[in-house]
């Protein structure tokens, strides 16, 4: 099923106040949504907002801790009555910090899961009622390469691994709605994360990406408009036969 003419192109992205998240929101406006950005801080999203709307483009800036439920349900209210009914979600917010099991704290755990996981499973239930009425919807929840393990990082693994079973659930369920879900696993992508790990092992982010590089395929490492680009797609009216996937953008095979 396609989107029919009365079928409003609004889009949700979540953590699109910088890196992928930013990406994901300007190439959506660009392919002519408007773009609800939400990220814990209104002002932080002022750049991705300012980027969409000089060209143009349509976009509002919204406030929310996506590990609030309350939080989540109003900003996606908010988007709604600002440019109509969501029909496209990218749950792309995310952390990951390090910390061996031993020192990993309940609280750490907790968070991650809260919001990697907890995070995604709100907002696409505020979103939902909207794609169902409407027939058709996208959603797109951003996984990643550490959902098939990740040293000093099993709470962020579990989480990311969790949402490729989330990701399936929703293409079942929702699927005789008109209602695609596909996830998106990156590798390496340069973004504050990466920069982020680079300081943690005492390197400069510059031999950080270098030794990234070589176990790489195709021989560079990813950035963030790499991910908007398979966004792009996986939202787009011809992905309408594509669900329940998971999309390594990875720059080669993923075991």
């Amino acid at each position: 099923m396609t989107p029919t003419t009365h079928v409003q192109r609004t889009a949700v992205v979540t953590g699109a106040a910088r890196g992928i998240g930013a990406a994901v929101a300007r190439r959506l406006a660009g392919d002519g949504l408007a773009v609800g950005v939400i990220d814990l801080d209104e002002a932080d999203c002022a750049e991705t907002v300012e980027a969409i709307t000089s060209v143009g483009g349509a976009a509002l800036a919204v406030a929310a801790d996506v590990a609030d439920e309350a939080a989540v349900t109003a900003a996606v209210a908010r988007i709604a009555a600002a440019f109509g009914p969501p029909t496209v979600l990218v749950n792309n917010a995310g952390i990951g910090p390090r910390a061996d099991l031993v020192d990993m704290t309940t609280q750490q755990w907790d968070t991650v899961l809260g919001i990697n996981l907890s995070g995604p499973f709100f907002a696409a239930r505020a979103v939902c009622p909207h794609m169902v009425t409407a027939g058709w919807g996208r959603i797109v929840n951003m996984s990643s390469i550490s959902a098939v393990g990740d040293v000093g990082r099993v709470d962020y693994a579990s989480a990311k691994a969790g949402l490729i079973g989330f990701t399936k659930s929703l293409a079942l369920q929702l699927g005789p709605h008109g209602v695609t879900a596909n996830a998106i696993a990156p590798g390496f992508v340069v973004t504050d994360m990466t920069r982020a790990s680079a300081r943690r092992l005492g390197l400069s982010f510059k031999e950080f990406r270098y030794r990234a590089e070589q176990s790489i395929p195709v021989g560079r490492v990813g950035l963030p408009d790499d991910i908007a680009h398979t966004a792009s797609f996986l939202v787009s009216p011809g992905a309408g036969f594509v669900s329940g996937q998971v999309i390594y953008v990875a720059g080669g095979p993923v075991d």
